[in-house]
């Protein structure tokens, strides 16, 4: 019991640690939302609110039901009835033990995952956002390891207002809370390399000894918000991989546990980078749900600039809305802006064709994945550069297990390095290639580095004082700037 209660105490000051941070906005936007909640749980709650929380709660119940449907990697489980579910049929085969993983924290598949114990001596670090129902936190654990903690958040519209209609505050928590344990069996679900990981919880057990009825923290994976401005600055290799990350979860979602999976608020907001990969961090607004339809008319795609109208198949349902949905977004969110810029010369044909068949959806999301691993893997085998004659070195002497120090660098653009020009290429000839086509470059080093696509980094310069051994690395330096000795 006693530990149980600590957790609890912890959780409530990781709330209230955050809400300091957002304690002006509070006041501004709910006035006098804390006192109202204190004085209502202090009063009797009529019977006739009573009943329209609960209908609310299975309301709430019904949307995750159909999220428990079995599928292939719990064929191993256990169902178990759940009584509280008066809305169920009684012949459906529900996932009832992923439930209780989410809403109990019991169950094999989560043993191996962080619960109410890793809260303990939690750091809360900043504020990384807020809405209506959910606050997201960077932390650190005990230890020091970094994790994203989503909460109800207590002083969001979402919660403030319920506990004006209803005068319930843990009932509203519990019905607040649904959206996070929704997002949890989600995340279940829809587990893949571009989508955020589910690390673990700490959940409310009823009836039980454990956190507060309602009480809910998803712990997540910690990534670093997706700026559109700051990506814009970085090599193609960066941005490509980006897209590419955003394609490969588009594929996925397409033909996913739940169906074909439509983003409907696709936003770079939506995304974070962990380690360079982008991955999907909100799951509030997706949709499996296909679209009715009885004539092509009834499938038409409306965005701002532009509309496309999809078949009605014989189904009786808009064929593919939800993949084509997402390629268009896709396009106009992250591959007009990532794509086209500085992509290398002997890709950009490639390049274009991506662009045309995404903006005008003339190719599915298979075709498009198809496209963008065909790019990687010449990216990656150097194939692109056929046109460079080995020749090209020939203007140059190399020394072996060696670098320079003293360097009087130059500026590029994009580059790797702020304070240089760092940039990847697939070997000596691409980089001599890039040496030639700068006024400034009279010497380069190929780094021991490499990038995501296994590209060696190359440091370009204009000069540079002396050589250092160095068995990870290689001078190339223009054989007119070679030092010749005095003749005798």
């Amino acid at each position: 019991m006693g530990h149980s209660l600590r957790a609890a105490a912890l959780l409530a000051f990781v709330v209230l640690s955050v809400l300091v941070s957002l304690l002006i906005t509070s006041v501004k936007q709910f006035g006098s939302g804390s006192t109202r909640f204190s004085n209502a749980t202090d009063e009797e709650e009529p019977a006739a609110l009573r009943r329209a929380l609960d209908l609310q709660l299975r309301e709430r119940r019904k949307e995750i039901l159909p999220l428990l449907l079995p599928y292939d990697e719990n064929k191993d489980g256990v169902l178990e009835e759940v009584h509280h579910f008066s809305e169920l049929d009684q012949n459906s085969v529900l996932d009832f033990s992923l439930w209780n993983e989410v809403t109990l924290g019991s169950g094999k598949a989560l043993r191996d995952r962080m619960g109410c114990e890793s809260l303990m001596d939690v750091r809360a670090v900043e504020v990384l956002g807020s809405g209506y129902t959910k606050l997201v936190v960077k932390a650190n654990l005990a230890g020091g390891q970094p994790v994203a903690l989503k909460l109800v958040n207590e002083q969001g519209i979402d919660m403030s207002k319920c506990v004006e209609d209803f005068k319930d505050p843990q009932g509203c928590r519990e019905l607040v809370s649904y959206k996070l344990q929704k997002e949890m069996l989600l995340l279940q679900r829809l587990r893949h390399p571009n989508v955020i990981k589910l690390k673990g919880h700490c959940s409310g057990v009823q009836g039980g000894g454990g956190v507060e009825k309602g009480r809910v923290t998803v712990i997540l994976e910690q990534g670093t918000p997706l700026q559109m401005i700051q990506l814009l600055q970085t090599p193609w290799e960066d941005r490509f991989r980006v897209c590419l990350d955003l394609v490969r979860l588009l594929h996925f979602l397409s033909q996913s546990p739940l169906g074909s999976v439509g983003l409907l608020d696709f936003q770079p907001r939506q995304f974070v980078t962990v380690s360079g990969q982008l991955k999907l961090t909100d799951l509030d607004d997706i949709s499996a749900e296909e679209t009715a339809c009885r004539t092509d008319a009834d499938c038409t795609l409306q965005f701002l600039h532009r509309n496309f109208t999809l078949p009605c198949s014989s189904r009786g349902v808009c064929e593919d809305l939800n993949e084509k949905r997402n390629i268009y977004n896709a396009y106009r969110f992250f591959f007009t802006y990532l794509l086209p810029h500085q992509a290398p010369p002997g890709l950009t044909h490639l390049v274009d064709h991506i662009m045309n068949t995404t903006g005008e959806l003339k190719a599915n999301i298979n075709q498009t994945l198809e496209a963008f691993e065909h790019i990687l893997l010449l990216y990656k085998s150097g194939l692109h550069l056929d046109n460079l004659h080995p020749s090209i070195l020939r203007d140059y002497t190399v020394m072996r297990d060696m670098s320079t120090s003293g360097n009087v660098e130059y500026r590029c653009w994009p580059s790797y390095s702020q304070q240089g020009c760092l940039l990847s290429v697939h070997s000596a000839r691409e980089a001599a290639y890039i040496c030639n086509s700068h006024s400034q470059c009279n010497s380069f080093t190929l780094t021991g580095q490499k990038t995501w696509t296994g590209r060696f980094l190359a440091s370009f310069r204009s000069s540079f004082g002396h050589l250092v051994p160095n068995g990870a690395s290689e001078v190339y330096v223009k054989r007119s700037k070679v030092h010749q000795p005095p003749s005798s």
